[in-house]
């Protein structure tokens, strides 16, 4: 775990890659991982770290702490994480992942590049975890595909066109039981 924040310090990529998996995401504070946030530059190392993120006790309050923050890579990490947790938390309510329906929608309008291809893929990750959990994300999918921003309207006819899908249905469909 120390030997991680030492890999992170060198700010090579690798390294860094390499800390993200080898820290103890028991011992890996809130602030820690605002630390390391905080120097984010890539979309790569953004989708990477939270990954680790989304394993922390604090995973739920960085999530709404990161989409608030207007840094670009900052604001895709709660995306990301939101995407992660849809794959690691399996035992989470369902309701966890519902409630992060709301902080899609307010900020499907950034359009800044990084930002709403983690929405997108916050929205489709939720929207494909289960049947109980599809609708939700679909009805949001829908709203946003009517929007007159332009951005939001992408994010929603993405999630649409992949939520709507004979095969992601199927699957969908199959984790049921």
């Amino acid at each position: 775990h120390e030997r991680a924040f030492e890999l992170w310090q060198t700010g090579i990529m690798e390294a860094q890659f390499i800390a993200s998996v080898t820290a103890d995401p028991k011992r890996f504070s809130a602030a820690d991982a605002r630390q390391w946030a905080a120097s984010f530059d890539s979309w790569d190392i953004v989708d990477g770290v939270s990954d680790l993120f989304v394993d922390t006790d604090a995973w739920k309050e960085l999530i709404e702490e990161f989409a608030a923050d207007e840094r670009e890579f900052v604001r895709r990490t709660a995306f990301a994480m939101m995407a992660w947790s849809v794959v690691h938390r399996k035992q989470e309510p369902v309701a966890t992942f519902l409630g992060f329906l709301p902080i899609i929608e307010a900020h499907a309008a950034d359009s800044r590049n990084f930002v709403r291809k983690a929405v997108n893929w916050a929205l489709r990750s939720i929207g494909k975890r289960s049947v109980e959990m599809h609708g939700a994300a679909l009805a949001v999918a829908e709203r946003l595909a009517q929007s007159t921003d332009k951005t939001a309207r992408w994010i929603g006819k993405d999630a649409v066109k992949e939520l709507t899908n004979a095969k992601t249905i199927e699957r969908i469909a199959a984790r049921k039981g």
